[in-house]
């Protein structure tokens, strides 16, 4: 199962993504070393930090000490309910050194990468009235036109209740401080490469966060609704696999969400895959994935979608204290040395902020 590969969640808090065959992984290895490098003390980088998940060095399972894996910050861990996209960057999804049948390949995959300058490779989001996720793929994002592409990465914004414009407002101003820092360097082209987008889903995070709520209208809403029992939830389409502390690698079957960290499935061989030694937990006893859920079902009868729709519609396109919302670089297996702007990046992230831009006025 290709989602099985490449990407192992740690309980330490982070990610570990299979390196991929050369030259792609080591080239991804020497950007994070490079960027992440004690002694840096080039401003440009330093600051490139902020805008990339951090990174913890490179870690072999025991068992398997040439299997080598980035160890990365899980961007998506402080979320209750984290709604999740990735989205490639650019007006060219191949390197300068591709040959012509990868150029043909890449090309023919999304014809209007060069036209639109990006692509959403995914997307999971989490809809509050059904207390489930919806999952695009990447054959999602290829559907979409230059006509379409609006409401397309709109769905991404959508709780079932309402579009939230605090989120939206929010990833704006996150890439456009990502397009700041792009216009002032000349020393990093991008290809291929990705921004993962995480906001949370959950109405209990959703309700804390409205500050011009009155307190009256906080109180018509039941008690009921804001605190639900533990639930163990998982997704029999999307695996992840789990290496605990001591190295051992188990799979289970769980919120695949850092499966987001590397749609690109083919980033590990079957021969890599074959050596891990895989054993399949209860994902009951699993408590690497317990959340709380905020709305079940039964809540959901009486006059309580009423006051939900009361609360979700005043919810203020820019609050006080802003959506809780990360905007990460990510996937760096085609970055490459260079003297000048990326401007197919720079092209990418501008009309992205104008769809978004678009999607908040409307």
């Amino acid at each position: 199962n290709a989602s099985l590969l490449g990407i192992l969640q740690h309980p330490d808090g982070t990610v570990l993504k299979q390196l991929q065959p050369p030259p792609r992984g080591p080239r991804e290895q020497e950007f994070y070393n490079k960027v992440y490098d004690s002694d840096c003390c080039d401003s440009i980088l330093l600051e490139l930090r902020e805008y990339l998940p951090k990174y913890f060095g490179v870690w072999s399972p025991p068992t398997a000490p040439n299997d080598m894996y980035l160890k990365l910050e899980d961007v998506t861990r402080k979320f209750n309910k984290p709604c999740i996209m990735d989205v490639k960057i650019g007006q060219k999804s191949y390197d300068p050194y591709a040959s012509a049948e990868k150029i043909q390949q890449q090309v023919s995959k999304y014809p209007l990468m060069e036209e639109i300058g990006f692509l959403v490779l995914g997307m999971r989001v989490y809809h509050v009235s059904s207390d489930s996720y919806e999952t695009q793929n990447q054959h999602y994002g290829r559907s979409l036109t230059k006509e379409t592409v609006k409401d397309g990465i709109s769905k991404f914004f959508h709780s079932g209740y309402c579009l939230r414009k605090d989120v939206v407002a929010a990833s704006i101003q996150k890439v456009e401080k990502i397009l700041e820092w792009f216009e002032g360097q000349t020393q990093l082209n991008f290809y291929a490469s990705s921004l993962l987008f995480v906001y949370e889903g959950s109405c209990q995070a959703a309700t804390m966060r409205l500050s011009d709520v009155t307190l009256a209208e906080k109180r018509r809403v039941p008690k009921g609704l804001l605190s639900g029992g533990d639930v163990l939830e998982y997704n029999n389409n999307i695996h992840v696999i789990n290496s605990t502390e001591n190295g051992k690698i188990e799979a289970s079957v769980g919120k695949g969400l850092s499966k987001f960290y590397a749609l690109h499935k083919k980033a590990c061989s079957k021969r890599h895959h074959s050596q891990l030694s895989l054993k399949v937990e209860n994902s009951e006893q699993d408590n690497v994935w317990k959340t709380s859920t905020c709305i079940t079902q039964e809540h959901l009868n009486g006059n309580v979608l009423p006051q939900l729709e009361k609360v979700f519609y005043h919810m203020p396109a820019e609050p006080k204290e802003s959506a809780k919302v990360e905007v990460r670089m990510i996937d760096f297996a085609h970055v490459f040395p260079s003297n000048t702007k990326d401007e197919g990046y720079i092209y990418g992230l501008k009309n992205l902020i104008t769809v978004l831009q678009n999607i908040l006025d409307n």
